[in-house]
């Protein structure tokens, strides 16, 4: 199964942000297992970058990026998916990226804890617990 992973959910396994880590962690690990193919959209590892190295050191935020990328594929972000998203009239820009980039990669399920600003999605999405109780059995 493809997923798109959203940005908030990996900042919340990598940061250890709270109840929301358990849950990111899981999926996190189903992916480097094998049992999903996780994805995410370039603007992710930017963004992913850019805090780290604003909360720790640049040379902290290379090893996470590194890391990120031997076990996410990432989805190019490209002129014709940005127009895609700016046409797709989320209220939110960068949900609207993840979004069209879940489309362009033919993911399944888009995984986020901002279900709010993807009303207009027509994938399904769910939370991190929503997705872990709905499709966990399908992935083993």
């Amino acid at each position: 199964m493809i997923v798109v992973i959203d940005t908030n959910v990996v900042l919340d396994a990598l940061l250890d942000r709270g109840p929301d880590a358990t849950p990111a962690l899981t999926i996190m690990n189903l992916v480097e297992q094998g049992k999903l193919k996780g994805k995410l959209a370039g603007t992710t590892i930017t963004t992913i970058h850019y805090l780290v190295q604003k909360l720790k050191t640049p040379r902290k935020a290379i090893s996470v990026v590194s890391n990120l990328l031997k076990l996410f594929r990432v989805v190019a972000i490209d002129h014709e998916l940005l127009e895609h998203a700016i046409r797709r009239g989320f209220s939110d820009f960068e949900d609207a990226v993840i979004h069209e980039a879940a489309l362009f990669c033919k993911a399944e399920v888009i995984i986020t804890r901002n279900i709010k600003d993807f009303k207009k999605s027509p994938l399904p999405v769910l939370t991190p617990t929503e997705f872990l109780a709905n499709y966990f059995t399908k992935v083993d």
